[in-house]
């Protein structure tokens, strides 16, 4: 879908693009794609991505990031598989060390459904066990969020 809507609409060689291979078993595509990155930043650069683009569900979830999960939490894996027992399936999520290393984070934020989860992860308390999007800060870099008028319409308009 990313490649279709987005991705095929700009000039990118496919060496640019590192695609996460949910189709494998969890602990394998997990692996795997550590591995990826490990080698994409072995060439002495910066050990982090330019651009790293984001959603953010109803639920304040982002990347595969969801509440009350452990991947949340985690501090020095770039990479995990974890099962989410609501979505009756296994994820294969950057984790926050990856996300938060980024020199540019990007949320697209649209609808209605998600305007009280959107006022939750930037106006309300710091409590990203239940607000996932709020775990990411990068350390070195900085966050847009891009969002529609039915998303920030909860917002406070000062």
């Amino acid at each position: 879908m990313a490649r279709e809507t987005l991705l095929d609409a700009v000039p990118l060689r496919p060496a640019q693009v590192h695609r996460i291979h949910g189709e494998d078993a969890p602990a394998a595509a997990a692996a795997a794609y550590e591995r990826e990155i490990d080698a994409l930043f072995s060439d002495g650069g910066p050990s982090r991505f330019d651009l790293v683009l984001l959603g953010m569900g109803d639920d304040g979830h982002t990347a595969s990031l969801f509440p009350g999960l452990t991947a949340v939490h985690e501090t020095s894996r770039r990479v995990v598989g974890e099962y989410v027992a609501r979505l009756a399936m296994w994820r294969v999520t950057l984790t926050p060390p990856a996300i938060n290393a980024a020199a540019a984070v990007l949320f697209l934020v649209t609808g209605s459904e998600k305007a009280p989860a959107l006022r939750q992860v930037l106006e309300g308390p710091r409590e990203p066990d239940r607000w996932p999007a709020q775990i990411i800060a990068p350390d070195a870099g900085h966050v847009t969020w891009l969002t529609d008028l039915a998303a920030a319409a909860l917002l406070d308009q000062k």
